[in-house]
């Protein structure tokens, strides 16, 4: 694990990339930032958090990181003594979490529940999407409190890690670490309040097969008896209406993603 921190004084807003190792996007903004040496308007943690496994080009070395908190410092598990470790790091700072994903090219913002500290800060950064996960939480970094994570775009992909340098200055602006973006910055951070709430209601189980395809499209409705999927050509259909989220053919082992109903707007 790296740790940067700019300013002087205790942290209490932090940045976090590569909880998974095959997620480049969060590292390379992080870098950048750090590079740029911005003057903080109060002190800011960054934090590389799995660079064993970012080195080795995996997603992760022992268990997914992202299921092992509150982890266990004396654990056989490289991930599960780092969550341990990376939790310390984190304690009492409003956290952003940069991810990437195989199933939407959008940045889109995911919380526990939406709550005081998400309604302040989603409004200002650069999605027009936040996802409550709370029923699906248990291991992940988003139980710990104040932390959002967002997902930068395409695993793997320039933009994402364009998305992801944005995504981390609209954070630090919202959280006063930074001055707000100027009118000719690359993304509109403004106050939104049209951002979309939707929330999890159960995974999609895919069953062993050669091939796997998605035919919906994230936060797309589909409606009951829609095909969405197929499994070795075979078609899927909704039993009822629900909003597709994190689908996508190969990006888990055991689900295509989630369904999901909408829950209304931040405002």
């Amino acid at each position: 694990m790296r740790v940067y921190e700019l300013g002087e004084g205790t942290p209490e807003v932090a940045v976090v990339g590569t909880i998974h190792g095959d997620e480049p996007c969060g590292v390379r903004a992080i870098e950048r930032l750090v590079a740029e040496d911005p003057d903080v308007e109060r002190p800011v943690k960054l934090i590389v958090a799995n660079e064993e496994a970012l080195d080795a080009g995996v997603r992760y070395l022992d268990e997914d990181l992202n299921r092992a908190f509150p982890g266990d410092p004396d654990a056989d598990s490289h991930e599960r003594r780092l969550a341990h470790a990376l939790q310390r790091e984190l304690h009492d700072c409003t956290v952003l979490s940069l991810h990437s994903t195989q199933s939407y090219g959008d940045p889109f913002a995911l919380v526990d529940t939406v709550d005081a500290v998400s309604r302040a800060i989603c409004p200002h950064l650069p999605v027009d999407v936040v996802v409550e996960t709370e029923r699906f939480t248990e291991g992940r970094l988003i139980e710990h409190p104040h932390t959002i994570e967002v997902e930068c775009g395409f695993q793997g992909s320039e933009e994402a890690v364009e998305n992801a340098y944005w995504l981390t200055r609209a954070f630090l602006s919202a959280t006063s670490a930074l001055p707000a973006l100027a009118a000719d910055d690359p993304v509109d951070a403004g106050d939104r309040e049209d951002v979309a709430v939707f929330r999890l209601l159960e995974p999609i189980p895919k069953g062993p097969a050669d091939e796997y395809e998605v035919f919906a499209t994230n936060f797309v409705r589909v409606e009951e008896g829609e095909r969405f999927a197929a499994i070795d050509g075979e078609p899927l259909y909704a039993d009822e209406s629900f909003y597709p989220v994190l689908l996508s053919p190969y990006g888990y082992r055991d689900v295509f993603g989630y369904a999901a109903d909408t829950v209304g707007t931040l405002n």
